[in-house]
């Protein structure tokens, strides 16, 4: 990994990327001030130097004793949702990239105590959290009207992701259990496992083309990536990769790339098409336990935190994507050589275009013929 930042001095709880227009993307962070003082810290990204700024465009201090624990950033990045040790926070921002604000609005989940996994579904239409206690809550979004709300669906929650479609929510609880939910009635299904075998970190695949659940399996000692069929719930094989336990895993925007953060501070990055790992980059926290991981919305970019080391964005070793003006740029070359190779063919070949030079054909002379002469009756006789 290159060019790694720790960006954010004090105890930093968690962190979340908000996706902007024309790549102009923030980073929320949240950490803790002391042990009755918190607060939400939005930082400006550059994707040239890949770093943060120096300094927040915004803050927000919490009246209330207690620290964040996760926040959830919609598609839109209009809003995002944060959770405390006493419930959640809904903060709208408005204002210009220069000059961000964000403001935090009247919300119905501010009493439900903390929760250690919110998502919003892909298409934002809905609103996931999962509580420390096991609670399992289900909305529909903006209008918070309750699709699921079930007490007892995990002992405690480990991790949550929607399905590209937003039709499932997978979920996995700190038991090693994991449930598959149907965002539409709340139906779950349990996928099987071992008696051996705790389902750990779970991700929908977002390439559009493949419907697989990824989810980490802790066996024993090996920590192993596990593919799962979406129409059946069946797994359909597994693979060593990173091979410690893992703390966080995160999918890309594209689809193309997974990532886990590991208890000891590495990151592994592995490209979904082969299944194989792209790059493994050993303590980018020196030794502490990776606590949030996400990729850029629009680069190569990891965002990371750790409870010692604050939040880092770390350029990432993959190959680079494709940007559209360079893919215009191609397609502008590609043309040109046609164009090129076009006219040296036709330069150089007997096309049925190239005329003969008018001013090179041979003179033909008129031959006149008197009509009275004999030499008239040889073309035979003429229709009048």
């Amino acid at each position: 990994m290159d060019g790694g930042d720790a960006t954010v001095e004090g105890k930093v709880t968690c962190a979340s990327w908000i996706k902007r227009p024309e790549n102009a993307h923030l980073v929320v962070i949240a950490k803790s001030n002391g042990t009755s003082s918190s607060s939400l810290e939005i930082f400006s990204f550059d994707p040239i130097t890949a770093s943060l700024s120096t300094s927040p465009k915004a803050t927000y201090v919490f009246e209330e004793s207690g620290n964040a624990v996760c926040i959830a950033v919609h598609p839109t990045g209009d809003d995002f949702v944060c959770s405390t040790t006493t419930g959640c926070k809904l903060f709208e921002l408005y204002g210009h990239e220069d000059n961000i604000k964000f403001v935090c609005k009247e919300f119905p989940l501010k009493d439900v105590g903390p929760q250690k996994c919110m998502a919003f579904s892909v298409d934002g239409s809905k609103l996931a959290t999962g509580g420390v206690d096991g609670h399992f809550r289900l909305f529909e979004w903006p209008t918070m009207r309750i699709i699921v709300d079930e007490p007892k669906a995990h002992k405690s929650f480990r991790d949550m992701d929607f399905s590209l479609d937003s039709e499932f929510l997978a979920s996995t609880s700190t038991d090693g259990a994991a449930r598959i939910w149907k965002t539409s009635d709340g139906v779950p299904v349990t996928l099987t496992r071992n008696s051996d075998e705790n389902i750990e970190l779970c991700r929908f695949s977002k390439d559009g083309t493949k419907p697989f659940l990824f989810t980490t399996i802790q066996k024993g000692n090996k920590t192993l990536m596990a593919v799962w069929d979406i129409s059946t719930w069946k797994k359909i094989g597994h693979k060593s990769l990173l091979k410690k336990p893992t703390s966080i895993m995160s999918i890309s925007l594209d689809g193309k790339y997974l990532a886990l953060g590991s208890k000891d501070g590495d990151v592994c990055v592995i490209e979904v098409k082969k299944m194989e790992i792209s790059s493994l980059h050993r303590r980018v926290h020196l030794g502490t336990n990776i606590t949030s991981l996400e990729f850029c919305p629009s680069e190569r970019v990891a965002l990371t935190t750790s409870s010692q080391w604050g939040a880092m964005v770390t350029k990432l070793n993959v190959p680079a994507d494709w940007k559209e003006w360079q893919i215009y740029l191609l397609l502008l070359a590609l043309f040109l050589a046609s164009a090129v190779l076009f006219y040296v063919f036709f330069e150089n070949s007997d096309s049925f275009w190239n005329f003969p030079d008018p001013s090179s054909r041979p003179k033909i002379e008129t031959v006149h013929t008197d009509p009275t002469s004999d030499d008239w009756s040889s073309f035979g006789p003429v229709d009048l």
